[in-house]
């Protein structure tokens, strides 16, 4: 029973990965919404995974490195395969490589137990996949304009990328407890990004993405002149 047990949270993991290799093809195919889909999903699997291994005490290091995988083919090839077929080419690619940059470091970095150091690759992942469901959702906008233009989709994959192997502090959404006054940023985060997704739906999470990424900014300015 014990071993049934202990691969709960591998079996979640794998989930994750299933997701992942079929929002592939689904984004090779141009169908960026069921892809976007597929990720949450991906990333629903990847927070439970983790879940499971603290609360059924299954840590392994063989979780740890199938995690990474899974992650890799979920939030790095997954974006990158969206932006290819948004006309990007071969250079869609990008993303893949620094996710995989991202995640190797991370796996080594032990500075982020408690916030995250550059651009988690879920983030970066839903990023890109919103933009592809936004651009196959609407004909016409000032936003669709402004995704659909290719130079622009160049730098953001360019921009997004640095940002993942920086060295930018990123906080975490994981709850330690459920104190506002500790917990204050991710509580104020979530109920803003939860409004914006009330009221434009999906079209918000990429404008949810970069308020997350500026929020970790400005709070990374204001760590530094409170340590001055």
């Amino acid at each position: 029973m014990r071993r049934i047990i202990k691969c709960i949270p591998n079996t979640l993991t794998l989930a994750n990965l299933f997701c992942g290799c079929l929002a592939v093809t689904y984004a090779l195919d141009g169908d960026a919404r069921t892809a976007f889909w597929l990720v949450i999903t991906a990333a629903v699997f990847d927070f439970f995974d983790g879940f499971a291994a603290r609360l059924l005490k299954a840590h392994s290091p063989i979780g740890a490195d199938l995690d990474s995988l899974a992650d890799m083919v979920s939030f790095g090839v997954v974006p990158s395969a969206v932006l290819y077929s948004l006309g990007l080419g071969w250079f869609g690619f990008i993303v893949a490589l620094f996710s995989a940059l991202r995640l190797a470091k991370f796996n080594i970095d032990e500075r982020q137990s408690v916030e995250f150091i550059g651009l988690p690759t879920p983030a970066n992942a839903l990023f890109f996949t919103s933009i592809g469901y936004v651009l196959a959702t609407y004909d016409s906008g000032y936003f669709v304009d402004v995704f659909s233009t290719k130079w622009f989709l160049y730098v953001l994959a360019v921009s997004f990328s640095l940002l993942m192997v920086s060295e930018i502090r990123m906080f975490s959404l994981k709850l330690k407890s459920f104190s506002f006054k500790a917990n204050a940023l991710v509580y104020c985060f979530l109920i803003f990004s939860a409004v914006l997704l009330v009221i434009f739906g999906v079209g918000a999470v990429p404008f949810v993405m970069l308020v997350y990424i500026i929020t970790s900014l400005v709070r990374n300015v204001l760590q530094v002149r409170k340590v001055a």
